[in-house]
């Protein structure tokens, strides 16, 4: 429950985003992840805009949106512990470079929380852990994106043992 209040907390800003961002609209993604022995299925919300610069002399722009998500783990082969589900609130900071501005390079840390602390062999030790992302992406269209992100989620060290879940995705958007 008090994962569900700290996102609602966390997307109110996104009412106030479409004017500041010059009618950015936020958008939904599915992602489709692999690990070294999972998969990962997401689906996530993306506000507009919560904030924005340009760079100048032909270096683009700069946005941060905040991705708010659930998915669905599974383990492959013979491992204990085959599924997991995971939520998560992250803010990505993302520069669109050049005049274009239809590629673009995101990163973001944030936080996430899964169903279990055993998944696919491993003992994570808490349900509360960090998601690291980096990506790259193409804007299709106006309101379709294509993209591949790495994520690494682990707890920072809070408990041990800390193996740390990674995987990369590939991300479809469509905005709305």
């Amino acid at each position: 429950m008090a994962a569900w209040a700290a996102v609602a907390v966390l997307c109110a800003p996104a009412a106030f985003a479409q004017e500041a961002a010059g009618g950015d609209r936020g958008a939904m993604s599915v992602q489709f992840g692999i690990g070294e022995h999972y998969g990962r299925a997401g689906l996530n919300y993306e506000t507009p805009a919560l904030w924005q610069t340009s760079l100048g002399s032909g270096w683009g722009r700069l946005t941060l949106v905040g991705e708010f998500g659930i998915a669905y783990w599974r383990a492959d082969g013979n491992r204990t512990d085959k599924d997991a589900w995971q939520v998560s609130a992250t803010p990505l900071l993302r520069w669109w470079p050049g005049a274009s501005q239809r590629f673009y390079a995101e990163a973001g840390i944030g936080a996430t929380f899964f169903s279990t602390t055993r998944f696919a062999n491993k003992t994570i030790s808490t349900a509360f852990q960090f998601g690291d992302h980096l990506g790259v992406g193409y804007r299709i269209s106006a309101d379709k994106e294509i993209g591949v992100r790495f994520s690494h989620f682990s707890n920072a060290g809070i408990k041990r043992p800390n193996p740390g879940l990674n995987l990369v995705q590939l991300k479809y958007k469509q905005r709305f």
